[in-house]
């Protein structure tokens, strides 16, 4: 009996997955295309080919996920993909095009993309900063905690750079306190290894004291970096948080007199004793500090703008003292990457009850979607914004529509404006509490824009302590000044008063400058 044996002969397998056309380099010097072999390849007489050219894949075997340039020495400043060189020319096109990958005459894959932006890859279906993070969210049990409030209770953030030993990173949106640089000049001194990362596009123009502070640390041995450029990855670095050993203090306040050092805003911080929790918020750091668009001080401070915004000396009575608790569960999210999906799980998780807090809120956001939603399943539901001038009309509109939605379906719903008085000059918390049970603390603005192309970290702390502490702030808040905005044209001459205020406290606050008010980054950009 006569058996023919037939032996099918695969093809090699590969997928183009990435191209990063404008690397933001001279003549695009280290653009490079990313593919993923899913077995040991051969590659030679295998091309990289666009519209106008094609180079040589090395003539080696290949395999997993590489990214192929014909300059991977710049290359290798972009990506962190492994970078194996081509041979031959190879100009990817800016304004769009279609790159394929062949083996000889036969297209293995191919991968086209659209207009490139500066410093990102496209990944068949959206562009991604190069050098973006892919951080998890991060889960601690039965660590060691302290809430505070500010202006009430300054002291923990200090007394966390202030216990450093062998590390302490700080980062931060704005620097400018006198205390935290003194705090870390000393740590420099004693031989603990200090860095400090803070935004360098601060809108409108960071602090005048920031050059100054910067420059003290730069000299006193401090590596300083600012995110700035054409290749930084986030709009903002917004983040408020420092590592010091094990212990980590994350907050929604800058570091400077009116945020951290009490005399202005009313804010929430809370340190984490959790050596997983620091580590984690340290890789963060490092993966931050890491890429090009971190420059050194020295190398930025000639072009660092400041403006003179006024010094922030107020005094304010304490009536949160800091309170310490043992929480059952410390969650750490980070904008862009799962921030944005982990409030609307916290606020989607509310049975009972959702207090939020924040400096301004996008009256038909998904953030003010997701706490009418909230109300809709029956929890009460309150809203707490700032009444300062210049979040005054986007806080009047989003109260007004959470209002009056629920009015109309009868909902257990109410938004409010805070007027400060004398307990603190602003609202800045970016919180809330759900159910009395948990809290959220950090840098979040609550705006698409914040969870979606900044950098942020927030925490969410599961503890009933912890949570209650953060609700009898908010209704302090809630109770000593809260008024509400009329809603509808029959409420027009009720406001005529509140314009009247209105305009005296834009009159005192464009002649004092605020006292120490720091600039926010916009909630949009462009148009």
């Amino acid at each position: 009996m006569l058996v023919r044996v037939l032996v099918a002969v695969a093809l090699a397998s590969a997928t183009v997955v990435g191209v990063a056309p404008n690397p933001a380099s001279d003549g695009d010097a280290g653009e490079f295309v990313v593919v993923r072999f899913d077995e040991p390849t051969d590659t030679t007489g295998w091309t990289i080919a666009d519209d106008h050219g094609a180079a040589a894949l090395p003539n080696r075997t290949l395999s997993g996920t590489v990214a192929l340039s014909t300059d991977p020495a710049a290359a290798r400043n972009r990506t962190d993909h492994r970078v194996v060189g081509l041979s031959g020319d190879l100009s990817l096109s800016n304004a769009g095009e279609r790159v394929e990958l062949r083996d000889g005459n036969r297209t293995v894959d191919a991968l086209a993309y659209p207009g490139a932006p500066t410093a990102e890859s496209w990944d068949g279906d959206a562009w991604t900063p190069l050098g973006a993070t892919d951080f998890d969210a991060f889960t601690a049990t039965d660590a060691a905690v302290t809430a505070f409030a500010l202006p009430d209770a300054p002291g923990p953030p200090v007394d966390v750079l202030e216990s450093a030993d062998d590390r302490l990173y700080l980062a931060g949106y704005t620097f400018t306190s006198a205390r935290a640089t003194s705090a870390l000049v000393d740590a420099a001194r004693r031989g603990v290894d200090v860095r400090v990362l803070v935004e360098g596009g601060v809108a409108g123009g960071a602090p005048e004291p920031e050059a100054e502070r910067l420059t003290a640390l730069d000299a006193a041995g401090v590596e300083v970096r600012v995110v700035d450029g054409e290749r930084a990855r986030y709009s903002f670095h917004h983040a408020k948080y420092a590592v010091a050993d094990d212990r980590a203090v994350v907050l929604s306040e800058n570091w400077q007199p009116g945020g951290t050092g009490g005399h202005g805003n009313r804010g929430w911080g809370v340190t984490v004793d959790d050596a997983g929790v620091a580590d984690h918020l340290a890789a963060v750091f490092r993966a931050d500090t890491g890429w090009p668009d971190a420059r050194p001080w020295r190398a930025v401070r000639g072009n660092f703008t400041t403006v003179d915004g006024g010094a922030a000396t107020a005094d304010f009575p304490t009536r949160f003292p800091a309170t310490a608790a043992s929480a059952d569960r410390v969650r750490v999210l980070l904008a862009p990457e799962n921030a944005r999906r982990g409030v609307r799980d916290l606020v989607g998780a509310a049975d009972e009850s959702l207090l939020v807090e924040q400096p301004r809120l996008d009256p038909r956001g998904a953030f003010a979607n997701w706490t009418i939603d909230a109300a809709r399943r029956g929890v009460r539901v309150r809203v707490l914004l700032s009444g300062k001038w210049y979040n005054r009309a986007e806080n009047r509109n989003a109260t007004e529509r959470l209002n009056r939605v629920a009015a109309a379906e009868d909902l257990d719903l109410e938004a409010e404006l805070v007027e400060p008085r004398s307990r603190f000059e602003k609202i800045h918390v970016k919180g809330a509490v759900v159910d009395g049970e948990r809290a959220l603390v950090g840098s979040l603005n609550w705006n698409d824009h914040a969870a979606t192309e900044n950098r942020e970290v927030v925490v969410v702390v599961d503890d009933d302590a912890v949570a209650g502490y953060y609700e009898r702030a908010f209704r302090a808040d809630w109770r000593g000044g809260a008024w509400r905005l009329p809603v509808g044209l029959a409420a027009v001459v009720a406001t005529a008063g509140l314009a009247a205020g209105w305009c005296a406290t834009r009159i005192e606050f464009e002649a004092g400058r605020d006292r120490g008010s720091e600039p926010e980054p916009p909630d949009r950009v462009g148009p």
